[in-house]
């Protein structure tokens, strides 16, 4: 959506906006996804009459028949997206045709109608002009959007439904990790996989999540910050974190991520970091890794950096690595020289403090 185009949605503004004062001191430390704005969006599927009844809207809770079908056939998809402080004040977001076109593909593969990028570009632009006093200005913070999309209609049996709602609503957001959580620790699963092939797994839909939240509790209690799973098939490749993609650094300066082959979610903040590598002359490699060669060059010392990256958590080092019967630092167990150059390179570009060449940011105001 062009920042001159007259907007298609209705405007019905909250008659009941949070006091300025406590919104300043949710601002001031907004941590991640404990506050939310004032307003959300709303567009309404019906087939055979399509897309109606777009609004901005004050946020409020959805009414739901105990029969909705999301509930029941877990018809969900959703989006993680960013809208971004610039130094004259303004508000930018961070290449958002790629989230409009990924909600898209999960829409397809989840049997939902899907929503014209024209429209997802216009309710998120629309919902931060609309709570644009929301966005926080401490450094590292932004507002966060979370578009996503269930399925209404009221009834039972297996099948797509022909009613959906879409919705966005914004949350100012600080750090993921608490403390920004330098050198995360990491637990390989053995109980469970994320995804297999023919899956949902490059979808991003909220039965992954679920799925995945058990391993999560397993790392927890092994005193990990977050699961890596491992592939369904042979039980040995790396694949993903919970809610992350991961890279690693070896020693002659190469980096090297898991291939999208249909498994893994085709990461936004991924593929932006093998373009940014790329542009510093890095070598960048899209193949298999293995558990027991991580091991082995953790203990070498030839991989000597480990990353995970996604919207909410940015870039995060990965310190160290355990699993049963193993534990495995990575470098200094710190973020490295290539996970911070990567890193600081992503955020001068989403914060407007550096050139951004490949078009990716899109002005709101």
């Amino acid at each position: 959506m062009s920042n001159d185009r007259q907007s298609t949605l209705s405007i019905q503004k909250s008659l009941m906006p949070l006091p300025t004062a406590d919104r300043s001191a949710l601002l001031a430390n907004p941590g991640f996804g404990r506050a939310f704005s004032d307003h959300m969006v709303t567009i309404r599927y019906t087939e055979g009459r399509g897309w109606h009844d777009g609004k901005v809207e004050a946020r409020g809770m959805l009414p739901l028949d105990p029969s909705t079908m999301v509930l029941h056939y877990a018809q969900e998809i959703f989006e993680g997206m960013k809208a971004y402080p610039q130094p004259d004040g303004g508000a930018a977001l961070f290449r958002p045709e790629a989230n409009a076109r990924r909600f898209q593909k999960s829409a397809t593969r989840l049997a939902m109608a899907p929503l014209p990028e024209e429209l997802f570009l216009e309710s998120v632009h629309a919902l931060v002009l609309e709570d644009r006093d929301w966005i926080p200005q401490a450094e590292g913070s932004a507002l966060y959007l979370r578009p996503f999309m269930i399925a209404t209609e009221a009834a039972l049996g297996v099948r797509p439904a022909n009613e959906y709602l879409y919705c966005v609503f914004a949350s100012p957001a600080g750090n993921y990790f608490k403390g920004g959580a330098a050198g995360v620790t990491l637990w390989v699963s053995e109980n469970y996989i994320r995804a297999a092939p023919g899956g949902t797994g490059d979808a991003k839909c909220g039965g992954n999540y679920a799925a995945s939240l058990a391993a999560q509790a397993e790392a927890t209690r092994e005193g990990c910050d977050q699961v890596v799973f491992l592939d369904a098939v042979e039980r040995k490749w790396v694949e993903e974190l919970g809610g992350m993609n991961i890279f690693f650094v070896f020693e002659d300066g190469s980096i090297q991520t898991p291939p999208l082959t249909g498994t893994i979610l085709p990461g936004i903040t991924r593929d932006s970091l093998i373009v940014l590598a790329r542009d510093m002359g890095l070598t960048v490699r899209e193949e298999q890794y293995g558990i027991d060669q991580w091991k082995a060059d953790a203990a070498s010392g030839r991989l000597t950096e480990a990353f995970a990256c996604g919207t909410a958590a940015v870039v995060t080092p990965i310190g160290k690595v355990k699993g049963k019967g193993f534990e495995a630092a990575i470098g200094s167990g710190d973020a490295g020289p290539v996970t911070t150059r990567l890193k600081s390179a992503l955020l001068d570009i989403q914060n407007g403090r550096a050139e951004d060449k490949h078009g990716w940011m899109k002005r709101v105001f």
